[in-house]
């Protein structure tokens, strides 16, 4: 398991890395490396239940905040926000952070499980 906590730990830095030209840097480089933080400290088996508590609180509204653009998209017929990297349409940079935030709670939800096993 050390060594998933670690790679988790270094995509999510690198992750944070690539946040600079990104409209609202800060907010992503935030919670990227939040959760980087958790999962490097995962690794050496240090859990701190109230920084997950405020980590899936923090996920879990920006998602329901972000939910009704991602449900557009569904509506939209999901058109590709792969395509290119920039994003030209709003439903692109809306439904990547939907799924950037989806990623980072699903991550800290199996790190709260994880800290319950201990």
């Amino acid at each position: 398991m050390k060594i998933l906590h670690l790679i988790l730990t270094i995509l999510f830095v690198l992750f944070a890395a690539v946040q600079y030209n990104d409209p609202d840097p800060i907010h992503w480089m935030a919670l990227y490396l939040f959760v980087a933080a958790v999962c490097g400290f995962a690794a050496f088996g240090k859990y701190n239940k109230y920084v997950l508590w405020v980590g899936l609180a923090v996920c879990a509204v920006w998602l329901i905040v972000t939910a009704h653009d991602f449900i557009d998209w569904i509506s939209m017929g999901e058109p590709s926000i792969v395509s290119e990297m920039k994003a030209t349409e709003p439903h692109v940079e809306l439904t990547r952070e939907f799924l950037g935030v989806a990623t980072c709670l699903i991550v800290l939800i199996w790190q709260y499980w994880r800290s319950n096993k201990q």
